[in-house]
């Protein structure tokens, strides 16, 4: 099975080129007689106290599968946009795979799409050549132009309710429950979609829930856009909710989506559930040229009051006071957006 992840494309003036960017993930179902899902399956009961009921839930078995998982290395992964064959890379050991490629203007124009949150091009995969032959998959690329406005988001507790701050919690409402929105977050981030404003969501939740995510921003009424997750696998995590381990940094992420972009402006929005503060705080003492506002919710945090009120501070002196704001509802950030024309 291939899962490819939402990316985006960056206009590249000095060439006449646009330069895309591919992300997925190969990967196929662990046995039904797996020893990793039995573990895992009674870790995750003991752990959230689950009936049997709760246990066969589409919710659970659905979202459950996303994580029970062989990861497939070394598989030559391709793409087709439009009648274009692309090599798109080859998976490694955890199975993810990564290319940086080049489109003509007219092969772009050709295939675009406009959507409500942007122009994208959709691609699907193409059959490999060696034994493990994946089914067929889709995606898109979101075309962002070089200047305009971009937000970009953290997931969980800013636009949807997680409750990180509370483990068992988090494995509930990633696992058992179906997703929650933030009401007037999605009614904020859709009002700013419509002024033209892209979307990059940067979250610490794992890449296995990139569908369950994408399925929830389409139902909720979130913009789409691209999305940059962390690698999790079983073996890195105990329990299964601790859901952290990655490579590369959320700051390392956001300093690369602004390296490519370096005439847009930015506005952060995150929470103070746990290290957006400090995160956001480091991004602005470097980039501040390019950031428009930081915004962050205020929710419940195992942190201790001194170093969410240090963080805070952080925040303020590495920003002018009227582009940081702390909120509780999203009326209170909805001017953060800069007057802008729509891209």
């Amino acid at each position: 099975m291939i899962t490819f992840f939402p990316t985006y494309a960056q206009w590249i003036e000095t060439t006449g080129v646009w330069r895309a960017r591919i992300h997925g993930m190969v990967t196929r179902p662990l046995p039904a007689a797996s020893r990793r899902r039995t573990v895992a399956y009674a870790v995750v009961k003991r752990l959230l106290k689950m009936d049997e009921e709760q246990f066969l839930s589409p919710v659970f078995q659905a979202r459950s599968e996303a994580f029970l998982l062989q990861r497939i290395a070394g598989q030559s992964v391709q793409i087709k946009v439009g009648s274009k064959v692309i090599d798109a890379g080859v998976s490694n050991r955890t199975g993810h795979f990564e290319m940086s490629f080049t489109l003509d203007a007219h092969t772009v124009l050709e295939n675009l799409v406009q959507t409500p949150y942007g122009p994208k091009l959709y691609f699907e995969s193409v059959d490999g050549d060696n034994e493990f032959r994946p089914a067929k998959a889709n995606g898109y690329i979101q075309l962002v132009d070089p200047n305009g406005i971009s937000v970009i988001s953290d997931i969980d507790d800013t636009v949807k309710l997680t409750n990180v701050a509370d483990r068992r919690e988090l494995l509930a409402n990633t696992l058992l429950r179906e997703f929650v929105a933030v009401p007037d977050m999605v009614n904020l981030y859709k009002m700013w979609s419509k002024s033209g404003v892209i979307f990059h969501y940067v979250s610490a939740s794992p890449w296995q829930l990139t569908r369950p995510l994408s399925e929830f921003f389409s139902n909720s009424g979130l913009p789409d856009g691209s999305m940059h997750l962390k690698l999790f696998r079983l073996k890195d995590s105990t329990p299964l909710g601790r859901m952290r381990s990655s490579k590369k940094s959320k700051q390392d992420v956001i300093h690369e989506i602004l390296d490519h972009f370096p005439n847009r402006k930015f506005i952060l929005v995150g929470d103070s559930g746990e290290r957006d503060p400090e995160v956001y705080a480091k991004v602005a003492q470097h980039r501040a040229a390019q950031i428009a506002g930081i915004a962050i919710r205020r929710v419940s945090s195992r942190r201790s009051k001194q170093k969410l009120e240090s963080s805070f501070k952080l925040l303020s002196q590495a920003v002018a006071d009227d582009k940081f704001r702390l909120f509780t509802v999203a009326d209170e950030i909805q001017d953060l957006l800069p007057t802008t024309k729509k891209i």
